[in-house]
C-alpha cells in the first residue's frame, strides 16, 4: 500500500531529456530531398540496373550490415533492381545473391528494347 503523500505536497513530472526545449517543439519533422550527383535521375525504386564497375568491397543492405571483400561475387554484368535510396549517390539494390549497398559510379540504368 503507498504512503500517503502530505498536504501541500506536489509530484514533479519526470525529468525531460531535453530541458531547454518545450513539449510543444519537442515533435520531429524529417524532410528530405534527393539530388543525383552521378547522372542518375531517372532512377526510382524498382528501376533495372547493370553493374559497369564490381566494387571492391560490398556492404550488406541488411539491418546490421556488414562489410566484407568482393571476391568475385558482384562482377561485371550483373544485373539487379534498385530497392532504396539511401544518402548521397548510395542505392540498395538487390542482386541474384542478394541485397547490397552500391555507389552509384558502379552501375547505370539497364536499357530494355522491347
Amino acid at each position: 500500500m503507498p504512503m500517503p503523500m502530505p498536504l501541500g505536497t506536489t509530484t514533479l513530472p519526470p525529468k525531460l531529456p531535453w530541458p531547454h526545449l518545450s513539449r510543444q517543439s519537442r515533435t520531429l519533422s524529417l524532410v528530405t530531398r534527393c539530388e543525383s550527383s552521378g547522372g542518375h535521375a531517372e532512377l526510382q525504386i524498382g528501376s533495372p540496373v547493370i553493374i559497369v564497375e564490381a566494387p571492391a568491397a560490398l556492404k550488406t543492405a541488411a539491418y546490421m550490415p556488414s562489410l566484407r571483400v568482393n571476391t568475385g561475387q558482384i562482377k561485371t554484368g550483373d544485373v539487379g533492381r534498385i530497392v532504396a535510396r539511401k544518402l548521397k549517390d548510395v542505392w540498395a539494390v538487390r542482386l541474384a545473391i542478394g541485397t547490397y549497398l552500391l555507389d552509384g559510379k558502379h552501375f547505370k540504368p539497364l536499357e530494355i528494347d522491347e
